[in-house]
């Protein structure tokens, strides 16, 4: 299992990840080609998802704390320290936590303008 130090490292690693998907400017230009890309055919259930997967924080967020906790797991050797439902429930704290931070940030950002 992560410790608490873990969880909110990987917490703040999640929100910025998360970010950098959805928002950040660097990832601009392959945003606007996918969204060109499902414009073209609106119907597409893939392309849909796809838009829908970069857009979303909460979608983005969970795939993005999955490959962050997984990849910590496997580096930090903790992968075969506790079952795969303790690392399920790890995942859903670190989405969790990531996901709170972007509703802060969300928040924070509204009070701001």
């Amino acid at each position: 299992m992560i410790s608490i130090p873990e969880l909110a490292v990987l917490a703040a690693a999640g929100y910025r990840g998360t970010q950098l998907v959805v928002h950040d400017s660097i990832l601009d230009a392959p945003r606007d080609r996918l969204f060109t890309w499902h414009s073209r055919n609106t119907d597409s259930k893939i392309r849909t998802s796809l838009v829908t997967l970069i857009s979303c924080v909460y979608c983005s967020g969970w795939w993005v704390s999955d490959a962050l906790l997984t990849t910590w797991l496997l580096v930090s050797g903790q992968w075969r320290d506790a079952p795969l439902l303790a690392h399920g429930i790890e995942w859903l704290a670190v989405a969790g936590a990531a996901v709170l931070l972007n509703r802060i940030d969300d928040t924070l950002g509204e009070v701001g303008k």
